[in-house]
């Protein structure tokens, strides 16, 4: 049976008169993963060691302080903005992450109970990579009218300034964007040269250039939220995609909040919260969302633990610890140095790779413990159960074992042998689990995998499903077969971020059943093609050439 479905076009309306919040972060993103194929690999591993962090109630304590270098990139006088509004984008970032900002008594009751001082803090540079006096800013004349999303802003070569060392600095560029973008900003896990943060010089600090509705310096703690880990709180999906934060409330799409910033406002995904009954109305309030910079007023205790993740041993901005940019010789603004007992390379205080000396484990004389391979998922029991298993590692003693619903810790625990068993699994759900291999004195770093729990394979709705050709520019054909009629099935195709761009209800009938999709309009890059039966799905990777 052969269909050509119909879809529904879910697009942006173009925007004319009033202006509206847009941060192209996410995609930049997706841009970023057509070009850096270990990308995904790293952001994976960063949510794994932040699901971590945050499921044991780990800390870093003490206040972070960040250095920060800023580059102004300009053609004409107007775009080079003046030292003052520099430095009253650096005062808003301070009291935005230590919840010093005076419209935090706007905050409404209802999230007065999670809000949060993040405690990090941002400095000027006084101190450049070569050991320098340096005031933090860079000023770089161009030929360029506008730069767009796609990085050149960050390079010599096309027209801006090399970022410096992103290990050490948060880079900030301010030029023209054009596209009345906003900013965008770069998640952890990219490359070193384009790490930081861009902004239009429009919206940026509190004074010169600075344009109403955005005109309070909102932008920049948007975009640096981005660079620690936090998502856009609708998690640029539906009200069944999350942004990987428990306390912020569930929503179905960004709040455009401007003045009067009357409470409550939408509740966009009612009742369908964390919360259900007890669901509460959209926190258009939150620095992730798009309301107006007026409406701007908190980050909650969960965004903070994800920022300061980052910071742990082994977390992927933890480097910044050891900054002397704010020229206090070390810990970024009097921090300790962090240990470096995890990052795979023999420094500070170690004797070996990743061992010896006052902060690390005891270097062994024995060899690495790899981290284990071959990591597959098998249902059983009609998809209450799965089966996990791995490949032995040479000299492993044990693993641990953890498995996650969402961002949630379902269970855990440590087997000696090379698989485990979880149960209690609701079916149609997907799971990811970790693991991480002990050796004698020493432990692996952990592999993940991911499966949904369904029924034996026998008894799925799904024996099999496959997209052709792929990669396509044009029409895919997408095949299954189901071994049962049913007759509310969908087909979507959502964007690598979550979000649908098409979605039809359809009926399936048992055998094969064959459907075409036409993505002759998408742009270059990865798409999911979701097939739903019942709540089992199917998710396939299609790449758009």
């Amino acid at each position: 049976m052969r269909k050509n479905l119909l879809f529904v076009f879910m697009a942006m309306l173009a925007l004319t008169g009033y202006a509206q919040r847009t941060c192209n972060t996410m995609e930049v993103l997706q841009e970023m993963m057509k070009q850096d194929p270990n990308l995904m690999e790293n952001m994976e591993a960063i949510e794994a060691q932040t699901r971590f962090f945050v499921e044991n109630n780990k800390e870093v304590t003490g206040v972070i302080t960040i250095p920060v270098v800023v580059h102004v990139v300009y053609r004409t006088s107007i775009e080079n903005i003046s030292d003052a509004q520099i430095l009253s984008q650096i005062a808003v970032l301070n009291e935005d992450f230590r919840r010093l900002n005076a419209d935090r008594f706007n905050t409404p009751s209802d999230f007065t109970s999670v809000a949060a001082d993040v405690q990090i803090e941002f400095c000027l540079a006084s101190v450049d990579p070569q050991g320098n006096t340096t005031t933090g800013i860079t000023r770089t004349a161009t030929n360029a009218t506008s730069f767009g999303t796609n990085n050149a802003v960050k390079f010599a070569s096309q027209g801006g300034v090399n970022a410096w060392p992103s290990d050490s600095y948060l880079n900030i560029w301010v030029c023209t964007i054009g596209n009345n973008i906003l900013g965008y900003a770069q998640f952890p896990g990219g490359s070193a040269a384009t790490d930081g943060v861009v902004i239009d010089y429009r919206y940026f600090g509190t004074n010169g250039t600075a344009t109403a509705p955005f005109n309070l310096g909102r932008t920049a703690t948007h975009e640096v939220g981005h660079w620690l880990n936090l998502r856009h709180i609708w998690g640029d999906g539906g009200c069944s995609v999350d942004d990987f934060v428990n306390d912020t409330p569930l929503a179905g799409g960004p709040n455009y909040t401007g003045s009067p910033c009357i409470y409550p406002g939408p509740n966009s995904c009612s009742p369908k919260g964390r919360n259900k009954g007890n669901d509460l109305p959209d926190m258009f309030q939150n620095y992730m969302d798009y309301s107006d910079d007026g409406c701007m007023n908190l980050f909650t205790l969960g965004q903070t633990a994800r920022m300061r993740a980052l910071f742990d041993a082994s977390g992927a901005r933890a480097t910044l610890l050891n900054s002397n940019g704010c020229g206090t010789g070390g810990g970024g603004g009097g921090n300790p140095p962090a240990p470096t007992c995890f990052d795979g390379i023999q420094n500070g205080n170690e004797t070996g790779v990743d061992c010896g000396g006052p902060d690390c484990q005891p270097c062994q004389n024995t060899n690495a413990c790899n981290p284990p391979t071959g990591l597959t998922a098998s249902s059983r029991k009609g998809g209450r159960e799965a089966n996990l298993s791995w490949n032995t590692v040479s000299g492993a003693l044990s693993y641990d074992v953890n498995v996650y619903s969402g961002v949630q810790l379902y269970a855990s625990g440590t087997v000696t042998s090379t698989s485990a068993t979880v149960g209690g699994l609701s079916k149609g759900s997907s799971y990811t689990f970790t693991v991480s291999a002990n050796c004698s004195g020493s432990s692996s770093t952990v592999s993940t995998a991911s499966f949904t729990a369904r029924l034996a394979q026998e008894n799925a709705f799904f024996e099999e499903a496959t997209l052709f050709p792929n990669p396509s520019n044009g029409v895919v054909q997408v095949s299954f077969t189901s071994p049962v009629d049913v007759s509310n099935a969908s087909l979507m195709v959502t964007s690598i971020t979550g979000s649908i761009l098409q979605i039809e209800q359809f009926a399936v009938v048992a055998g094969q059943n064959d459907y075409e999709i036409d993505i002759s309009s998408y742009s270059t890059g990865v798409y999911i093609v979701v097939i739903d039966m019942q709540g089992e799905r199917v998710n396939l990777r299609l790449l758009k050439d």
